[in-house]
């Protein structure tokens, strides 16, 4: 893995293949009848997460933890199913995107993912920052640090959401022009 200044856009963590066209490849690539439509397709620079909504649930339920608990066991029964082609597929968009590839499935209020990665980040942190969560450790928020910091960083994406779809579009636009731009090499 090759480190340093990757050239246009500054701080480069790895020469990857652009995913740009992963969540139609996936839409091309799986089987008919595994999900209701497209999947939901994310990327980042260490994975590939793909969710698709199963299709819905026949019958009635006497209250909702019953219909969770059936939802649930679809989901399972599906993971469980399409466990041989689901690692093929991955094998391959691996081998194409150079990326890990993790799976979901969402059915009614239920979404399960499965073969995640949790990737270690290292950041320095101040006093007043270590404070913070040395807190939500103390009050039994989080169990270390590095769980308070995760449980942090969800908050602030739950919270941000609308700013941050903003800020990844203006980051887009930025590429965008850049690429448009001269070439100084």
């Amino acid at each position: 893995m090759r480190r340093g200044w990757g050239g246009r856009g500054g701080w480069q963590q790895t020469e990857q293949p652009p995913a740009d066209d992963a969540a139609a490849w996936f839409s091309g690539r799986l089987p008919d009848g595994w999900f209701t439509g497209a999947p939901v397709v994310t990327v980042d620079r260490e994975e590939i997460l793909v969710v698709g909504t199963l299709p819905a649930l026949e019958g009635e339920f006497a209250d909702d933890a019953e219909r969770a608990g059936a939802e649930s066991g679809r989901i399972t029964r599906f993971r469980e199913q399409t466990r041989d082609e689901r690692i093929e597929i991955a094998r391959q968009a691996e081998h194409r995107y150079r990326r890990k590839v993790a799976w979901g499935a969402r059915l009614g209020g239920t979404e399960e993912l499965f073969t995640t990665l949790s990737v270690p980040v290292m950041t320095r942190l101040r006093q007043p920052e270590r404070m913070v969560l040395d807190t939500l450790v103390a009050a039994g928020v989080a169990r270390s640090r590095s769980e308070a910091l995760a449980w942090a960083v969800r908050l602030v994406g739950e919270h941000a959401d609308s700013w941050l779809t903003d800020l990844r579009e203006a980051m887009t636009r930025v590429d965008d022009l850049r690429a448009q731009g001269p070439d100084l090499a």
